[in-house]
Formats: C-alpha cells, sequence, structure tokens
C-alpha cells in the first residue's frame, strides 16, 4: 500500500529564458503541495537547461511552500566539496525548517568537460565515489570541530566549531540512488534511505523487476528500517487533451526500444514508461511485483514536457492512480 506520493521533475528551462521555466517549476511545487502530495523533488543537473544546485532550488521551494518534503535526486558528488556542500544544504534545510531530503550519487557526469574545471590537481586520482559521499554525511553530523579548548572569534561571540548553522535532523533525511547490488549494500551499511527508480544493472538477470527487486532485498538486509522510495514514469491520458494524448503516446514509443534488452557494456536495465488511462495503469503497476510491495511511489516526470501537462499528470495521479493504490493525500 503506498502511505507516501511524491513527484520528481527535472525543472527544465529555455537556453534563453532559464527565469520563466525555473519560475514554472517552483509553481509546480506549490502545484504538488496543494493537491495534496508529500513530497516535490527536483532533478540535480549540469550543463544542461536543469537546476545546476539542488540546495538553491530548495533554499527557494522552501519559501514558497509550507509542508511537502523537498528532495533532490540526486547530487552527483564527484562536483561538491564536501564540507560546502553540507554548509548549503543545512543552510537550505533550516530554511524550509526541516523539510528537505537529499539523494546523493556517486561519479561526476561530463567529467570531461568539468574537471579541470572544479579541481586544481588531478582530480582523476580523487575519491570521487563512496567516500566522498560519506564525507558529506559525516559533515551534516555537526560534529565540533578541534578539540575541546579549539574555539573560534567572531564579533561578539566566542565559540566552538562546527558546521552552521547545524540542522541535526537533515542527517537522518539523507539518500543514495543506488542502481547496483554493491551500492545498495554500501547505503544500507551506511543507514542511508534508498532511492531506485526506473535505471538498475543486470546483474544475473536481463529482467528488470527481478533485479530491482534483488537490489532492494540486499539494502533491506544491510538496513532493514530506513525508508525505501520505488520510482516510475506513470503519465495518465484521462484528463489530457487530443494532442497531450498524442504526444505522450509518442514519448513512451520512442522509449521502448531500451527496454527490451541490457544495454551497454554496464548492462543497463530500464523499466517501461507506464502511460495509459488510470485503469490501464493501476493494472500495469499491480502486475509490478516491487511496486506492489512498496509504500512509497516517487513520479518521475518525464523530461522536456510542458508545465500545463506537468499539472495534468500530477492531477490525473492524485485523483484516479493514487487513491487506489490505498494513498490518502495530506491534509
Amino acid at each position: 500500500m503506498i502511505t507516501s506520493l511524491s513527484f520528481l521533475t527535472p525543472g527544465n528551462f529555455a537556453d534563453d529564458d532559464p527565469y520563466t521555466g525555473l519560475e514554472e517549476t517552483l509553481q509546480l511545487f506549490t502545484y504538488g503541495e496543494s493537491l495534496g502530495y508529500d513530497g516535490a523533488w527536483i532533478r540535480q543537473r549540469h550543463l544542461e537547461h536543469g537546476v545546476g544546485s539542488a540546495a538553491v532550488f530548495l533554499a527557494a521551494a522552501s519559501q514558497r511552500t509550507e509542508r511537502v518534503e523537498l528532495g533532490t535526486a540526486v547530487i552527483p558528488i564527484g562536483y561538491e566539496s564536501p564540507f560546502r556542500l553540507a554548509e548549503d544544504l543545512s543552510l537550505a534545510d533550516v530554511l524550509s525548517q526541516g523539510r528537505l531530503q537529499i539523494g546523493f550519487s556517486t561519479g561526476m557526469p561530463h567529467a570531461e568537460l568539468l574537471g579541470d574545471l572544479v579541481y586544481d590537481g588531478d582530480w582523476r586520482s580523487f575519491d570521487l565515489s563512496y567516500g566522498r559521499v560519506a564525507r558529506v554525511v559525516e559533515n551534516l553530523r555537526g560534529e565540533f570541530l578541534g578539540d575541546a579548548d579549539t574555539v573560534i572569534h567572531s564579533p561578539g561571540n566566542v565559540q566552538r566549531p562546527r558546521l552552521q548553522p547545524y540542522s541535526p535532523g537533515l542527517v537522518n533525511r539523507l539518500w543514495y540512488g543506488g542502481g547496483s547490488l554493491r551500492s545498495a549494500r554500501w547505503a544500507g551499511e551506511q543507514g542511508l534511505n534508498l532511492l531506485t527508480g526506473n535505471i538498475v544493472t543486470g546483474e544475473d538477470t536481463d529482467d528488470f523487476v527481478t533485479a530491482q527487486a534483488n537490489l532492494i532485498a540486499a539494502y533491506r538486509r544491510a538496513e532493514p528500517g530506513a525508508r525505501v522510495a520505488v520510482g516510475r514514469v506513470v503519465v495518465p491520458l484521462d484528463s489530457a487533451d487530443a494532442a497531450g494524448r498524442a504526444r505522450y503516446l509518442k514519448y513512451a514509443e520512442s522509449r521502448h526500444a531500451r527496454t527490451l534488452a541490457p544495454q551497454g557494456p554496464r548492462r543497463t536495465l530500464f523499466a517501461p514508461d507506464v502511460v495509459g488511462t488510470a485503469e490501464e495503469i493501476l493494472e500495469r503497476l499491480a502486475a509490478d511485483p516491487v511496486v506492489a510491495s512498496a509504500s512509497e511511489l516517487r513520479l518521475e516526470l518525464p523530461y522536456e514536457f510542458r508545465r500545463e501537462e506537468y499539472e495534468q499528470i500530477l492531477h490525473d495521479v492524485r485523483h484516479l492512480v493514487a487513491p487506489e493504490l490505498g494513498w490518502k493525500p495530506a491534509d
């Protein structure tokens, strides 16, 4: 039974008018909150028409919303200074009054283009994997720096140095975007919550659902009590106009071939997009054992759709799909 419903949006904007797209994404967060969604999440993307700093965007979203969880999936850790990122996230969490949900991933997309711009020195020799995520987590714990006698002097104050502002609950609201058995086990061992969406690594199977179920099982063996959020691209046709329906079906068809077999040397498996009427969507979700066993569902909104299309998707899922999965909107 679904007890928590959220959505993940790409935060699109036009190259010559970024403000309009970002403003519309902020408005989508407020719209989702008004519908009763439990969480509103943004992707962090570099060199693309999307949000390059989730912390900045979520700080802005915190001033437009009151209740909804504010998340990011995911921050590629390779671009980040572990302490400076911790400062930004902690500040944004304080501004949100403790509503941030922060997802991380390893690596550095577009590394050959950006590595030398981000780092002074040979970034190829740096740990851009689990150890760097662990350093952010440790910084967010807010331990004092130095020994018991270490203090810093600032105007009007003498204090022991620590992350400022310190938001004590944020360290318990951290997630890892796991796509492999190894990453799922590591996330569980670290006590991080688990994000798993419509992309996983095929390990000993060519079947997406089997691979994802194995991933969640590996995580649960390491961490039985934390949160697991399952992501799916769900696009209802019910209240879309004729042009919108045609666009949605064409979008799904353009991505279907990649779901038929493992892709690339890493054997990446993709889940099919769930596009159709609410009745058809419910049939497909009921046949998905991973979704059927999940308590948290995250809608992964398609790239490059328009604001009114995103709103129609959120509206139809909220009214026609989610209640049939046992979900109840927040007050």
